[in-house]
């Protein structure tokens, strides 16, 4: 299928930090993706928590699986609309690569441990890990991908983070955060189709770990009117033994209706607009959206799942637990950096030269180190270095 006019032509890429010649058989963003799945960061996704602790039950949410589920939302809706599906697909996999053990909990505590020292963000961390952290070529470090797939991996940055961004990397990944341009409507489009990818599962672990019911869920719109419809045309599924295909069923029609969607909003707005490159894309406002039903009806079902699930007490005292896991590893490391393995470094720095001239500050290097650990492996150093067990 031909690319619009205003999609990220691969032939066209602003090209990679360091010079590689083209691959024979694959386009840069192809080629971006291959590596990406290849990394070691992509791997350990599958151990790192999404809501649910991973030992917390085996069919629950990992970032693995979320990251999968994005990158498939993320290309149907790029085919409908004429762009790059490589494109969309690297962004996707690769966009919770900076994410810490045990979801937002693992975050907030790194952040507080990191605040004197700049803080901690997962999007700046995920485009840390491709650049930097990364450890498959002998001629740089990180994974060297494209001007467009690091641009959409950093969703969010601040404006000091800009700033340190644009002076190691004038007018790079950061400059559009300092003059208020857009990224490329891929990189849109991966932020949409993670929305619609977290709201839709978090509703299935939710009631799948019996904390949320679907009786609750009925007060919200958008579940109800899907729920009321797959009865209506599948009444069968009332029976108690079917309950479980009746919630996919009505999840199944939220994705496609939330898809659908923003694909006819997004279609209006381009045609109304009418950009006729990347460049004018660039200028515009956000081309991409949900209608305003819609996006009410979303921001509905977040504020449920905000007070209903990510609040219950049963998450909020596991999630305690593992902040303090992350704020005891980061004091044991500041003041034992000999427990970091001598292997690991940042930006090809040994951490037990972390604080000479020039080199990266050792927080730095203990963050990254933190930040790139799975929720077991983080349980099982915690309770080395401090005997306790605070996680089963």
């Amino acid at each position: 299928m031909p690319l619009a006019p205003y999609a990220c032509n691969p032939a066209l890429s602003l090209g990679r930090r360091f010079h590689e010649p083209d691959a024979p058989t694959r386009t840069v963003y192809q080629r971006d993706r291959d590596r990406i799945v290849h990394s070691t960061a992509f791997r350990r996704l599958v151990y790192k928590t999404q809501v649910f602790l991973n030992h917390e039950g085996d069919l629950f949410r990992t970032r693995l699986t979320h990251s999968l589920e994005v990158a498939q939302l993320g290309r149907s809706i790029a085919r409908a609309l004429h762009l790059n599906e490589d494109l969309v697909e690297a962004i996707a996999l690769a966009h919770d690569l900076g994410h810490t053990p045990f979801g937002h909990a693992g975050q907030d505590a790194l952040n507080d441990c990191m605040r004197a020292h700049g803080g901690f963000e997962h999007n700046l961390q995920s485009l840390r890990v491709v650049d930097l952290l990364e450890e498959s070529y002998p001629q740089f470090n990180g994974i060297n991908l494209s001007f467009e797939t690091r641009e959409g991996i950093l969703k969010h940055c601040s404006r000091d983070n800009a700033r340190a961004l644009e002076a190691l990397e004038p007018n790079g990944v950061g400059r559009r955060f300092l003059d208020g341009t857009q990224p490329s409507l891929e990189a849109q489009l991966c932020n949409l189709a993670d929305e619609i990818a977290y709201n839709a599962h978090d509703i299935d672990d939710g009631v799948r770990s019996g904390l949320i019911s679907m009786e609750q869920l009925l007060e919200v719109a958008l579940f109800e009117d899907h729920y009321r419809q797959a009865l209506r045309d599948f009444p069968d599924l009332q029976a108690t033994h079917l309950q479980r295909r009746l919630l996919f069923e009505t999840i199944r029609r939220m994705l496609s209706a939330q898809v659908y969607d923003l694909i006819e909003v997004s279609q209006a707005s381009l045609a109304a607009v009418a950009p006729a490159s990347l460049n004018d894309v660039r200028l515009a406002g956000p081309l991409l959206s949900f209608g305003e039903a819609a996006r009410s009806r979303s921001g509905q079902l977040k504020l449920f799942l905000f007070r209903n699930l990510y609040r219950h007490p049963q998450v909020m005292h596991t999630m305690d637990l593992a902040k303090q896991v992350i704020r005891d590893l980061f004091n044991a490391y500041t003041h034992a950096p000999h427990e970091i393995p001598a292997s690991f470094g940042a930006e090809g720095v040994d951490v037990h030269k972390a604080q000479c001239e020039g080199a990266t500050p050792l927080a730095r290097v203990i963050a990254d180190y933190i930040a790139g650990m799975t929720d077991r492996f983080a349980s099982r150093e915690h309770q080395r270095l401090t005997g306790q067990r605070l996680l089963v």
